[in-house]
């Protein structure tokens, strides 16, 4: 890095710069890293299979996969309007839950809980619903109002992992084995181990959620994602005007 600044080349090509490191001192680089390339002002290309380096330290990033171009936008975009299944599974941490389920029109059944989505799919038969962790909230803290609002399900919490700052449980469910086939082939192409039929919620640090007991968990509707179980495409939310501009599908 220091003989190519010294250069005062044009651009700079950073290729998994931090792949050896250990994880607090990746940390310290990405804040570095991020500092110069402010104070120099010099287009970068940064290489990643992180998504984490990508999401802090990119203007705008291109997810790829297999070599193919799936999306191209702005970290906050990605995380926000994923096109496709791949993306949704890659942006994020805790990653997205992808839910086996089965939907007709705007009815929508997951393994521990069913209701309507706000909108119809255009879609019939088995999808993946996506909910962001953060999503997900203990219905015992949600206002009366804003609980009506949603969807609240009774759920038996396996782990919970109380940080100080945040909290996280753990709900596994059970799903019919060729639902869970698409998650199965996502997970070995994001070269995780497996698949797993476990629920992850961010909960408020103040939440008294414990483990082993039953809990009801709530969401909002409005903040799901459904994908086509087959494709992967996005079927829901629909695509808007400024995502058919920048969120790019060659």
């Amino acid at each position: 890095m220091g003989r190519a600044i010294v250069r005062e080349a044009d651009a700079f090509l950073f290729d998994e710069p931090l792949s050896n490191l250990d994880a607090q001192l990746r940390g310290q680089m990405r804040t570095e890293i991020a500092r110069l390339q402010q104070r120099l002002g010099v287009t970068t290309v940064y290489v990643t299979h992180d998504q984490v380096e990508a999401m802090t330290l990119g203007d705008r990033v291109a997810v790829l996969r297999k070599g193919v171009l799936q999306q191209v936008d702005t970290p906050r975009a990605l995380y926000e309007r994923p096109v496709n299944l791949f993306v949704a599974g890659f942006i994020g941490s805790p990653a997205m839950n992808l839910i086996p389920a089965t939907v007709d029109g705007r009815r929508v059944r997951l393994p521990f809980v069913e209701f309507d989505l706000p909108a119809d799919v255009g879609a019939t038969g088995p999808v993946l619903v996506g909910i962001r962790p953060e999503h997900l909230e203990d219905a015992a803290i949600i206002e009366a109002g804003a609980r009506e609002r949603g969807v609240t399900f009774e759920a038996k919490v396996e782990v919970v992992e109380w940080l100080g700052a945040e909290q996280f449980a753990y709900v596994p469910y059970g799903a019919p084995p060729e639902l869970v086939e698409p998650l199965h082939r996502l997970a070995a192409e994001l070269d995780r181990e497996s698949a797993q039929t476990l629920l992850v919620a961010s909960i408020d640090p103040t939440s008294r959620i414990r483990r082993g007991e039953p809990a009801h968990l709530w969401f909002d509707p409005a903040n799901l994602y459904v994908f086509d179980a087959g494709t992967g495409e996005r079927l829901a939310p629909p695509n808007l005007e400024g995502e058919r501009r920048t969120g790019t599908r060659p």
